[in-house]
């Protein structure tokens, strides 16, 4: 692993990889602890937070352009942001499925599915895990 690629990139990617990385250690953790208890609620809660801080970062990342300043991420980033709305909402009136379909889906796609992407040639965190 290289740091030094992260270490120059612009602060709001800074964010964003941080953000990233720490929902995906949170949400791994989540999957472990009893569902509906105190500690899943707390990590639940900040997860979310995470969510939010790293779909919304993205959308002042403009280095793929594929319609002027802005690539398919940038709707995943949309979506994911009503999909947290949608499911604390779900979960708050009591909808617990929607919620879990909802959270899992976003930890399977906006997570795991968008950070593979990271890893291709040429991009950032290509240089920082499999470059460097």
């Amino acid at each position: 692993m290289h740091l030094q690629p992260l270490l120059a990139a612009p602060a709001v990617i800074q964010v964003h990889v941080a953000a990233a990385v720490l929902a995906l250690a949170l949400g791994i953790a989540q999957f472990t602890l009893r569902r509906g208890g105190t500690r899943h609620r707390r990590v639940g809660r900040i997860w979310v937070a995470l969510m939010a801080v790293t779909a919304i970062s993205s959308l002042f990342i403009h280095e793929l352009r594929v319609w002027g300043d802005w690539s398919p991420i940038h709707v995943l980033s949309l979506v994911t942001l009503a999909t947290l709305v949608q499911a604390v909402r779900a979960v708050r009136a009591g909808h617990v499925r929607a919620h879990r379909a909802a959270m899992v889906s976003l930890f399977a796609f906006a997570l795991i599915g968008a950070g593979a992407f990271t890893l291709v040639p040429g991009r950032l965190l290509h240089a920082v895990f499999i470059a460097g």
